[in-house]
């Protein structure tokens, strides 16, 4: 079965912790991916329907040596983040369109979408249940990560007919800390037209680890993928979509098979819009991109992501050669969009574009 609008009514059953590991838990200063909260939510998708939505103490989860996911890689992700703004409420940004990207994501992998019903109600009570862990100490937040595997003990090449979705959450501070060192990549390929590069799976990631190890060892902190045919054309980075400033105007590839629908990325060409700035979603060569640099008509490169919200980029490396950009003190464009952002998210300006959801 690749595909199910069916499921149960959307009550949760809680068990809770006796044993929260919160007090012990640096909130202000978190290291990002290592520590998280005290529940976890939790549905099974059995008989063709989705049903048994719990929240439940973390721990670890059973399976079997044959699972399907371990084998195959039958697996999809979302990340989204969780804030105090300065009302002191708990706000989320853009759920839905994580929710509807992950049926996107589980159609592409011929796995049952999980209905957006169960997908909010599931954050909306964990969140609740664990609303303590969300400090509104600066660049800090609790990341959300949804997941959903394949659980079938079956060893073949096909769809499974269970499925587990679960949703897990840890304090996180900022993704990067510095600018960034980026290589152009073009010998390895994310992506290619008709694969799974649009959706959030976990092979995806699994296969682009060994380009960018190797990168980091050259001294670059990501890559920036280029298309599988040419290796021509600029695509996305590890963590990010990538947007450059070329003579005032703010251009980034558009999506398709190969590069991910960023959130992060949407709503940042919106303000831009909505300001007024001249915007181009188009293919953009590499030459295009070193000839910009070399004239001095290239302003600001930088990453756009749930993680790192936005990443400057201090370098590029292409074919054996650096390029040093401007002082990241001078990206008036980037810096406007983080801060528009955070503003947004914390409520400290008019979220126009109804981008915020609040925990009640």
């Amino acid at each position: 079965m690749c595909s199910s609008d069916m499921s149960i009514d959307q009550k949760v059953y809680i068990t809770k912790t006796n044993h929260s590991k919160l007090e012990k838990t640096d909130l202000i200063n978190p290291i990002f991916g290592k520590v998280y909260a005290d529940h976890m939510l939790r549905c099974d998708f059995t008989k063709g329907v989705w049903q048994d939505l719990k929240i439940i103490p973390y721990s670890d989860i059973s399976i079997s040596p044959a699972n399907t996911t371990l084998h195959y890689a039958s697996t999809i992700f979302e990340g989204l983040k969780a804030y105090r703004n300065i009302h002191e409420e708990i706000v989320v940004f853009r759920p839905q369109d994580n929710a509807k990207r992950m049926v996107l994501s589980a159609s592409r992998m011929c796995m049952p979408g999980i209905p957006e019903s169960i997908f909010m109600t599931g954050i909306n009570e964990l969140l609740k249940l664990d609303q303590e862990w969300i400090t509104n100490h600066p660049g800090t937040s609790l990341y959300v990560r949804p997941f959903q595997i394949a659980t079938d003990p079956y060893i073949g090449i096909r769809p499974s007919d269970d499925y587990t979705f679960m949703i897990i959450t840890g304090p996180v501070g900022a993704y990067y800390s510095k600018p960034l060192k980026v290589k152009i990549e073009t010998n390895y390929t994310r992506a290619v037209i008709g694969g799974t590069g649009f959706a959030k799976t976990g092979g995806n990631y699994a296969a682009a680890l060994k380009p960018a190890i190797e990168a980091q060892k050259d001294g670059y902190d990501q890559l920036i993928w280029t298309d599988g045919l040419l290796h021509e054309y600029i695509e996305e980075s590890g963590t990010m979509n990538i947007m450059f400033i070329i003579n005032d105007t703010l251009i980034t590839s558009p999506i398709g098979d190969t590069i991910l629908n960023g959130i992060t990325r949407d709503s940042i060409l919106t303000i831009a819009k909505d300001r007024g700035m001249k915007v181009e979603e188009r293919p953009i060569s590499t030459s295009e991109i070193i000839q910009s640099i070399e004239q001095g008509n290239l302003q600001e490169v930088f990453g756009v992501g749930t993680a790192a919200t936005v990443a400057h980029i201090k370098t590029i490396g292409y074919n054996g050669i650096d390029y040093e950009l401007s002082d990241v003190k001078s990206r008036k464009y980037s810096l406007e969009f983080l801060d528009t952002l955070n503003k947004i998210k914390l409520g400290a300006i008019e979220d126009k574009f109804g981008w915020i959801h609040k925990i009640n």
